[in-house]
């Protein structure tokens, strides 16, 4: 809406330009039996085409300014915006004697064009100058901030806030990630999450209810652990729900969403936002298993085929060992013969180590860790009670 505001705004101003501007063109024109209701249309036609194109241009322009101020380092951002103010300043200061000339006829559309030729030459230029020799400046007033400098030398980039999504506050990870320092910047919780977690908290159900009060909870504690660090953005964006306004707030932060929904950071990922999904943190950070590695591995239920068992690594990694469904309950070394990897996590497919298979085969039942016997039947349908399910 506001860039289809500024497009109708230039293109009203370049007709208006060309209207008015009829009675600017030299008095010989009009007066050589020219139509000067049809010379006023084409100025205003052409004026419309020219406040259009400027209007595209200078939304273009908008859209990168606004990317790089997003990126940009705050000393820096300032001392640019003081050299484009000080070379604004020389300009019109230099330009007082010309518009003071007594210029007559059509020579007096000189002084405009020199107004805005300067203008735009001497903004560049302290724009510039403020670039390479800012930083100078920034060291003058403050020599003892190592990190600033860097910053302003390019050789570090600042970080980004981290805007996060009601599933990572109930899941409660992100207050380990803050204490580890794995999330930099600030931590930006919106209006419509607070909003979200309270209805949560109101509700009905007693699971809901859990999960608004622990995540109201979390806030309250991060506030307290991170003061100011922690900031509640109260702006009210228009949107379907939650999601549709995370994004928003995203995309006008330039920040990184941090959540746990995986549709949510597939949607960020089309809409080229910047995402950190927590469930594809976790899986990056698990331990690789490669086929031939040997696992002591204890066998919890049975597999979906009818000799297979199931196991898990610490992690949490699900791990199906072929021939194994006689050994429920019991730990027993594997080999790891491959892995799948999929969006929701990762399976790791093991076989029983040779001599565990072979014993099993010729025992007819399986052998418990740590015991030179087993009672356990000859059953795969029966269960050792002392064991997980």
């Amino acid at each position: 809406m506001v860039e289809l505001l500024i497009l109708i705004l230039f293109v009203i101003s370049g007709a208006a330009t060309g209207w008015m501007g009829v009675h600017l063109l030299p008095q010989e024109l009009l007066a050589a039996g020219t139509d000067v209701e049809l010379v006023r249309w084409g100025l205003t036609s052409g004026g419309a085409v020219i406040g259009l194109v400027a209007g595209l241009v200078f939304r273009r322009l908008r859209l990168q300014l606004m990317r790089q101020v997003r990126t940009m380092p705050t000393d820096l951002l300032v001392s640019r915006a003081v050299g484009l103010i000080l070379g604004l300043l020389v300009a019109n200061l230099l330009l007082a004697p010309v518009l003071l000339l007594p210029l007559a006829g059509s020579s007096a559309l000189v002084k405009p064009l020199v107004a805005v030729i300067s203008n735009v030459f001497f903004g560049v230029l302290g724009y510039n100058l403020a670039e390479v020799h800012g930083r100078t400046l920034l060291r003058l007033f403050n020599p003892t901030s190592t990190e600033a400098l860097l910053v302003a030398d390019g050789v570090l980039t600042p970080a980004t806030a981290k805007i996060l999504d009601t599933s990572v506050i109930i899941d409660g990870r992100i207050r380990g990630m803050l204490a580890c320092g794995l999330l930099e910047g600030q931590v930006i919780v919106a209006e419509t999450v607070i909003d979200e977690m309270q209805k949560l908290a109101d509700s009905t159900n007693l699971e809901k209810r859990a999960k608004g009060r622990r995540g109201l909870k979390l806030l309250t504690e991060l506030r307290e652990s991170y003061g100011r660090r922690l900031v509640i953005n109260t702006t009210r964006y228009d949107g379907a729900g939650t999601d549709d306004r995370l994004l928003q707030l995203t995309e006008d932060t330039g920040g990184t969403l941090v959540t746990a929904d995986f549709n949510l950071s597939q949607v960020a990922q089309v809409k080229d936002l910047k995402v950190m999904n927590l469930s594809e943190l976790v899986i990056a950070l698990r331990p690789e298993v490669q086929p031939g590695d040997e696992l002591k591995l204890k066998i919890v239920r049975e597999g979906k085929e009818e000799s297979q068992g199931v196991g898990y690594l610490e992690d949490g990694t699900m791990v199906v060992v072929d021939d194994a469904r006689a050994l429920i309950g019991s730990r027993h070394p594997v080999v790891v013969t491959g892995a799948l990897q999929t969006p929701t996590g990762r399976m790791v497919f093991a076989r029983l180590d040779e001599g565990t298979s072979a014993k099993t085969a010729k025992s007819g039942k399986p052998s418990r860790s740590g015991k030179g016997k087993s009672s356990k039947p000859n059953n795969p349908n029966e269960r050792d009670t002392a064991g997980p399910r």
